[in-house]
């Protein structure tokens, strides 16, 4: 008889963002007249810069002739592409990456959520707590992380590093000896950023403690100050000790075309194994590439046209981030993020739980957030805005928030 993986049936609920959406859906339903304005969900708003849609153009148009047409992309991505994220992303900050380090993917997200697969069942994972979902729930599918607790929102088996206001919103380096640490800088949800001085002391632990770091950099585009890293390979030692996800999502508004990449150095080892050929033979088995017009659109926003309209980009989002924390804090609220993250991470009033919170503002402003308890219990009392909507719906927003 065909049985299920039961750890799917440990996980409690829906996937958070797909919560949020129901309770939008619902509500939208009953209130027809209503004007939601979503500032929840971290979709970008702005349409494709235009040297990349030229660059799609081109390419479907390469596809449309027998000479140029092209099948099965490499399953570890196209070597233009991945030659030029080596020399743009990395060699150009004086990282030490080359092109077949780097695996093409669809997003960081999904290998956010596969990377897991390589390492064995027996690791324990340490997790800034607020965090993105889906670190925990993948590992809760792997059944890595032994039992959920609906009192505290919490895994037994997970180790949780608090990020907290009296923190700066950086996790401690935990007491305990974690086999894979997850981290996010600049961070989702918290918009929080994390110095070379405070990475570096992470990655020697790591190395200390013969620990793989997991480093999410989805968001290294918004960073605006210049003594902040960009990745975790700008950190001494790094190569041995770190694996990092990186996105065209928010630096270039690909939610809908989807790319990303993940880099694994080929010395890094877990057990004495090398961790790169692993992934490979994951990467090769269950994917079989990103389109080809995708990886040239991905090419395109390298180039120094298409460089300079993803800034653009950026700097319209910061705008937005900026407008909405100055406000905000204008109104009293107490406010983190939205200086080199396009988040807002502010404090509920008068005590107000996530939750509670979310609804109040979907029913009184029409206003969509996302609830800091749904990122971990430290999120608890916390709610999170994107700067990823337009200007004109920031600047309603807040004379919504204003007016409650």
């Amino acid at each position: 008889m065909a049985t299920v993986n039961e750890n799917y049936l440990k996980l409690p609920g829906n996937y958070l963002f797909s919560t949020i959406g129901k309770k939008v859906r619902e509500y939208e339903a009953a209130h027809p007249e209503s004007r939601i304005i979503r500032l929840g969900i971290g979709d970008v708003t702005q349409p494709i810069a235009p040297s990349v849609i030229e660059a799609l153009h081109r390419a479907v148009d390469e596809m449309g002739q027998a000479e140029t047409f092209r099948g099965y992309a490499p399953d570890l991505g196209y070597e233009f592409l991945r030659e030029t994220i080596a020399e743009q992303d990395y060699r150009s900050r004086g990282c030490d990456i080359s092109a077949d380090e780097i695996f093409v993917s669809d997003g960081a997200k999904s290998d956010c959520s596969n990377i897991q697969e390589i390492f064995g069942a027996d690791n324990a994972i340490a997790v800034c707590d607020p965090v993105y979902p889906v670190y925990v729930d993948s590992n809760v599918m792997a059944g890595r992380t032994g039992t959920y607790s609906s009192e505290t929102g919490t895994w037994s088996d997970v180790i949780y590093m608090p990020c907290t206001a009296e923190n700066d919103f950086v996790a401690e380096l935990p007491k305990e000896a974690p086999d894979l640490i997850y981290l996010c800088y600049p961070n989702n949800p918290t918009g929080a950023s994390i110095t070379k001085e405070r990475l570096q002391a992470w990655v020697d632990y790591a190395i200390a403690n013969g620990a793989i770091l997991l480093y999410d950099a989805a968001y290294e585009a918004y960073i605006s100050d210049p003594a902040l890293p960009h990745s975790i390979y700008e950190c001494k030692g790094a190569r041995g000790c770190a694996i990092e996800f990186r996105s065209f999502s928010k630096n270039a508004g690909f939610t809908g075309l989807r790319l990303g990449f993940t880099v694994i150095p080929k010395e890094l080892k877990a057990g004495g194994q090398a961790l790169h050929p692993l992934w490979a033979r994951r990467h090769g088995t269950k994917y079989n590439g990103a389109p080809y017009i995708i990886q040239r659109a991905g090419e395109a926003v390298y180039s120094e046209q298409g460089r300079q309209e993803v800034r653009q980009q950026v700097a319209a989002y910061m705008k937005n981030a900026s407008y909405l924390r100055t406000e905000l804090l204008a109104a009293g609220y107490e406010v983190y993020g939205g200086e080199n993250a396009p988040y807002i991470w502010l404090k509920t009033p008068k005590g107000m739980k996530s939750w509670d919170f979310f609804d109040y503002l979907l029913e009184q402003a029409n206003v969509v957030g996302t609830p800091g308890a749904g990122f971990g219990p430290s999120g608890e009392h916390y709610f999170r805005l994107t700067a990823f909507g337009t200007y004109e719906n920031s600047v309603e927003a807040i004379r919504r928030i204003k007016a409650l």
